[in-house]
């Protein structure tokens, strides 16, 4: 046979047999990625608005009467025991002067009376003296002890009145609103200026009374505005609802120092037993047309078309219904363009 001839005939032959092999093994596997179908306790939830508000917001009041000669500006951040405002305290220094003077005018006369104790008490023993003279002696010596004793609780009660003519925080925060200016006068009672605590802050959600089956001391829930999303623990629920509108209130800790108080938040509370579904990574599901679906990989790591409901959604998972079980390892790259049965090169995530 001519060389060329039997040169062509050998390449036309290991051509076949070459296509006869790719035929039999089929084209190579499909690089994917997969996740697990995973089995979860959830709640039907509703969305309820709610307010950041600060544990600690208080009108704080003077407790003593007098003029104010400085009350703490707008904004001002103080710590515990910072002084909010002064009251002139001169008249209670006064009166604190005179106390002063009649306390030691009283332990003169005390000393005094005792001595006459003392002196008609060593007469008596010689029968110099009747017992109605050392029994008067006595009587006012206890007179003058106890007038003694009345003038230093005054006393008292005047320097108690001098330190409360200093206004103090009872707790951190700042000053948000001054409601009365210096040069006014003040009477105990009389509110002095609004302080906030800025930093101790939860949210005030005002839920139906039916919530209060659903939502638990701790439970965690998720709280939203326009920009941010997070979980937060309810710290506690009021069980107590109002007649007429039939809302309980709850409150709910804060995560994000973003929510200033006052704040406008919505948060998703529960309204429904806890129950058991599976849920999958949404990137699993396949649409086409009118038909939902998933892959799931086989034990021979093959693809497995498996078709399928949604239910309530996770964040990045949702509810499934259909024959997936919890530990199933479906597709979620690569998914688009399998076919069933289709071998599986899987990169798991």
């Amino acid at each position: 046979m001519n060389p060329s001839k039997l040169a062509w005939t050998l390449t036309l032959l290991a051509s076949v047999v070459a296509g006869q092999t790719l035929a039999q093994e089929g084209p190579p596997p499909v690089q994917v990625e997969t996740a697990l179908a995973v089995r979860q306790e959830v709640a039907s939830t509703s969305w309820f608005p709610g307010t950041v508000v600060s544990r600690n917001d208080a009108r704080i009041a003077a407790e003593v009467s007098g003029r104010a000669t400085w009350v703490a500006e707008v904004g001002t951040a103080l710590e515990v025991g910072g002084e909010i405002a002064r009251v002139d305290d001169r008249m209670l220094s006064l009166q604190l002067a005179d106390n002063d003077a009649t306390i030691k005018r009283l332990e003169a006369q005390l000393k005094y009376e005792e001595s006459q104790v003392a002196r008609l008490d060593q007469l008596a023993d010689t029968n110099n003296a009747a017992a109605n003279q050392l029994d008067q002696a006595r009587s006012q010596a206890e007179v003058v002890s106890q007038q003694l004793n009345s003038a230093k609780v005054a006393r008292e009660q005047i320097n108690y009145n001098i330190e409360r003519s200093k206004i103090r925080a009872p707790f951190p925060g700042r000053v948000v609103e001054r409601l009365v200016q210096p040069g006014e006068f003040l009477n105990p009672g009389v509110p002095v200026v609004r302080l906030v605590d800025t930093d101790d802050k939860e949210i005030r959600v005002q839920a139906p009374v039916s919530a209060a089956r659903f939502v638990r001391d701790g439970a965690s829930v998720t709280v939203k505005d326009d920009y941010l999303s997070s979980e937060n623990a309810v710290r506690t629920v009021i069980p107590v609802g109002d007649e007429r509108s039939r809302m309980i209130e709850i409150r709910v800790a804060v995560s994000e120092p973003e929510w200033v108080i006052g704040s406008a938040v919505r948060v998703a509370l529960p309204s429904s037993e806890v129950r058991e579904l599976v849920s999958i990574p949404r990137d699993a599901l396949v649409l086409r047309g009118s038909e939902m679906f998933v892959y799931r990989v086989t034990a021979d790591s093959t693809a497995e078309r498996v078709d399928v409901t949604t239910g309530v959604g996770l964040g990045d998972h949702v509810e499934v219904n259909g024959n997936v079980a919890a530990g199933d390892e479906l597709v979620v790259r690569g998914a688009e363009r399998l076919r069933p049965g289709q071998a599986l090169n899987v990169a798991r995530s």
